[in-house]
C-alpha cells in the first residue's frame, strides 16, 4: 500500500500506546492515574509547508493532560514520538481536566451499587436498580457546594426505564441528586429535596415500546424505495486523509476534543491551486439550561471543553446515516488508561444531489440547466441524551456550508397536579422540558489566497432621500476594515444585513478587486444573560456573534483550556484584552451560533432534527461563476424510460 502519511494525520493506535508508555516510564503515570486527553500537537504552518514542498517530516509530538487521583493533581506533558522523549512535564495547580467516559460509566456503577442510594430510591418506590441510570454531570465553580471546592466533583441525575430497552429519559426522578467525588468515587451527599407523583406519559420511541393504540392509530402509508446509486463509484478520491473532489482539496483530522477537523482547504482555479482555509473546527459548545429550579440550576454543559466531542463520536455503521456510495474514515482515541481504541466509520464522506445549481430558459435557445452536486463530510456525536450531527459541505460554485442538526431526547421534569412550569414547555401529562440554548463556537483559520488577510464588516445602508435619490431607492454597501481585536468583536445585525468578508488586500482578481470569502451569518443567537451572571462569566465568548484574533497556536479554546469547574472565561475575553492588530495578518474567526431551544411537544419523546447553518461564500474570489463549466446531466438521468417523451419540447 502506498504511504499516505502526512504530518496533520491524527495519532495512530501505536502512537497513543507509545505516548502512555513514555509517560509511565518517565513519571510513573500508571495505576492511580487517568489520561484525560492525548492529542497530536499539530506542527506549525511553516513545517507543514516544508513537508508538502520537499517531504521534510517535522517532529511528531503529542500533548497530554493526565491527573493523579489520590493527590487530585493535574499535569500537562508534551512528548516527542520522533525522539521518544518527554519534552515538558508540568503540574497545573487548581485546574480540573475534562471528564472522561470511563469516569461517567464508573460513576453510574458506583452510585447504583451504593447502599444509601439503593435505600433512598427504595423509599421512592424504585427497587429494580437494573432499570436505573445515574447520569453524572460536571460542575461550574459557582454552583459547587463550598465545602467540596477543590475536589474533582460530579452531580447526578437519576433516570428509571419503564422496561428493558425502554427510554431512561422518560423516567426522571425529580428532586433526587447525588454529589460524588469522581477521583475517589465516594458518595458525598444525597440531595433528596422533593418528590412528584409520577404521571402517566408516553415517552417511548423504540417501536416495540410504543403502546399499541398509538402504533395502530398511524395512517402513514409506506414509502416506495428511493435508490441512490453511483454504479461507477463516487467522483471524489480519498488517499489516506486527503480528499479531492471537483477542484476542492482538503485533509480530514480528528481529536478527542473537537472531533472532526478540516485542514488545508484549497480550490484548483483553472490550474492555480488557491488556499481558502487552513483549519476549520468547533472549539466550544455551551448548553445552559434556562431554568433555576432544583433539578436544573447546575445544568450548564460544555460538551467540547468539559467532555470532548471526539470521545462522544459514534460509529456510523450503527444506522442509516448517509445514503449512496459512501467512504468512511475510522477515528482512533484512548481510554483513561491511555489505551487506544477505534471508532469504526466515525466520519462519513459522500456526494449528494442538491436540486438545481443554475438555470435559464431562453425564449429562442431553450433551457440550460445544471444540477447541483455537493460533497458532504460529516460526523455524529451522542452526548448522553442529545445527538449533534455536523455536516461540512463543499459546493461546485465555491461555497462552503456548515450545518448542525440537533436531535435525541430532551431532559424533562414532572410537576405536581395544578403546578406551574414557567421556564419550560408542557410536552406530556404533568411533564415539561426546560428551555435551553446550544451555543457553538466555530473556530475558522481562513487563509484566503495566502495567510495575510483583513476582515471587513460589510453592511447595507439606506441612502437618504434627496435630489440625487428622489424616490428613496438607492442602497449602498459600507465596508469597514476591522483593525484591532476590539473592533473585531462583532454582533449580528438584521437591519443592516451585516456579514464579514475575509479579504486578501495584497492581490487582485481578474476584474481588479481584492479576492475574499464572506462569512454569511446564520443561526446567530443572543446570550440573554444578565452581564453580572456568574454562569455567563464562564463563557463570555457567547457575548458576541464574531471575534477576530491573530492566529496563535496557544489560543484554541474560547472558554479557556480547563473548563471543568471553571469560574471565569480564560479564553477569548482575556486574549482580546491585549487589543492586538488583526489587520493584514494571519487571522482566526470565532463564530458563535446555535439553537435557541424553546421546547415543543413535537420534540417529545424524540426530537426531529433542529437544523442550523452558516455559509462561507466566495466574493470576488473568482472572476465569474466558477460553476459555469459544470457539464449538463445526461437526459436519461432526468426522464423515466417510457414516459411521455413529448412534454418538455413545447
Amino acid at each position: 500500500m502506498a504511504d499516505t502519511f502526512h504530518p496533520l494525520d491524527p495519532l495512530t493506535s501505536d502512537e497513543f500506546g507509545r505516548t502512555a508508555s513514555l509517560l509511565n516510564a518517565a513519571h510513573g503515570v500508571g495505576p492511580g492515574w487517568r489520561y484525560a486527553s492525548i492529542e497530536l500537537v499539530e506542527p506549525p504552518k511553516a513545517d507543514v509547508a516544508a513537508f508538502d514542498r520537499d517531504g521534510t517530516v517535522p517532529d511528531r509530538r503529542a500533548v497530554v493532560v493526565c491527573f493523579e487521583r489520590a493527590e487530585n493533581k493535574t499535569y500537562k506533558a508534551v512528548v516527542s514520538l520522533t525522539s521518544g522523549s518527554v519534552l515538558e512535564w508540568n503540574h497545573i495547580p487548581g485546574e480540573q481536566a475534562n471528564f472522561t467516559v470511563d469516569e461517567w460509566v464508573e460513576c453510574d456503577e458506583a452510585l447504583r451499587n451504593h447502599p444509601d442510594v439503593v435505600a433512598a430510591l427504595a423509599k421512592r418506590g424504585v427497587t429494580d436498580m437494573s432499570m436505573v441510570f445515574m447520569d453524572t454531570w460536571t460542575y461550574g465553580d459557582v454552583v459547587m457546594p463550598e465545602k467540596y471546592k477543590g475536589r474533582r466533583l460530579g452531580w447526578s441525575d437519576t433516570w428509571v426505564k419503564a422496561a428493558d430497552g425502554a427510554n431512561p429519559y422518560a423516567g426522571p426522578v425529580n428532586g433526587f441528586h447525588c454529589v460524588i467525588d469522581v477521583n475517589t468515587m465516594e458518595l458525598l451527599e444525597i440531595e433528596d429535596t422533593f418528590t412528584v407523583d409520577k404521571p402517566e406519559i408516553m415517552g417511548e420511541y423504540v417501536p416495540r415500546h410504543i403502546p399499541e393504540r398509538i402504533r395502530n392509530a398511524s395512517t402513514r402509508e409506506p414509502l416506495q424505495p428511493l435508490e441512490i446509486t453511483q454504479p461507477e463509484g463516487p467522483s471524489f478520491t480519498l488517499e489516506g486523509n486527503k480528499l479531492e473532489w471537483q477542484n476542492w482539496s482538503l485533509r480530514v483530522g480528528f481529536n478527542y476534543r473537537e472531533g472532526m477537523t478540516l485542514h488545508a482547504i484549497s480550490y484548483n482555479d483553472n490550474g492555480r491551486v488557491r488556499p481558502i482555509a487552513n483549519r476549520l473546527s468547533f472549539a466550544e459548545m455551551m448548553v445552559p439550561y434556562r431554568d433555576h429550579c432544583d433539578d436544573h440550576y447546575r445544568r450548564t454543559a460544555f460538551d467540547i471543553g468539559e467532555w470532548g466531542i471526539g470521545f462522544m463520536t459514534t460509529s456510523l455503521e450503527l444506522g442509516c446515516d448517509c445514503l449512496g456510495e459512501i467512504r468512511y474514515l475510522d477515528a482512533v482515541l484512548h481510554n483513561s488508561k491511555g489505551e487506544p481504541y477505534t471508532i469504526k466509520n466515525a466520519i462519513c464522506i459522500h456526494e449528494e444531489d442538491n436540486a438545481v445549481l443554475w438555470k435559464h430558459v431562453d425564449h429562442h435557445a431553450g433551457a440550460e440547466v445544471r444540477r447541483m452536486r455537493r460533497l458532504t463530510v460529516s460526523f455524529h456525536v451522542t452526548v448522553a441524551n442529545y445527538e449533534y450531527l455536523t455536516y461540512w459541505r463543499f459546493y461546485q460554485d465555491g461555497n462552503i456550508e456548515c450545518e448542525v442538526r440537533a436531535t435525541g431526547i430532551m431532559v424533562v421534569s414532572h410537576f405536581d397536579e395544578g403546578g406551574t412550569h414557567p421556564h419550560g414547555t408542557l410536552v406530556d401529562n404533568r411533564t415539561y422540558a426546560p428551555y435551553h440554548q446550544h451555543f457553538l463556537v466555530a473556530r475558522m483559520d481562513l487563509d484566503v489566497d495566502g495567510t495575510e488577510n483583513t476582515v471587513y464588516a460589510t453592511e447595507t445602508e439606506i441612502v437618504p432621500m434627496g435630489p440625487d435619490n428622489p424616490y428613496g431607492l438607492s442602497l449602498r454597501q459600507k465596508n469597514t476594515p476591522l483593525r484591532t481585536e476590539a473592533e473585531g468583536k462583532q454582533d449580528f445585525d438584521w437591519n443592516s444585513q451585516r456579514a464579514w468578508k475575509v479579504v486578501n488586500d495584497n492581490t487582485k482578481n481578474g476584474i481588479g478587486t481584492s479576492p475574499a470569502y464572506k462569512l454569511v451569518p446564520g443561526a446567530a443567537i443572543p446570550a440573554m444573560f444578565d452581564p453580572k451572571s456568574p454562569v455567563l462569566a464562564r463563557c463570555r465568548a457567547i457575548e458576541h456573534t464574531l471575534w477576530v484574533t491573530p492566529n496563535s497556536p496557544d489560543e484554541r479554546w474560547p472558554a479557556g483550556e480547563f473548563v471543568n469547574q471553571s469560574k471565569v472565561d480564560h479564553g477569548l475575553p482575556e486574549w482580546t484584552e491585549a487589543n492586538r492588530s488583526i489587520e493584514n495578518t494571519d487571522v482566526v474567526l470565532w463564530y458563535v451560533f446555535g439553537i435557541h431551544h424553546i421546547t415543543r411537544p413535537e420534540d417529545w419523546p424524540i426530537m426531529p432534527v433542529d437544523t442550523v447553518n452558516f455559509w462561507l461564500k466566495p466574493v470576488g474570489f473568482f472572476d465569474r461563476n466558477p460553476s459555469i463549466d459544470v457539464a449538463p446531466t445526461p437526459p436519461k438521468a432526468c426522464h423515466a424510460e417510457g414516459a411521455d417523451g413529448d412534454h418538455h419540447h413545447h
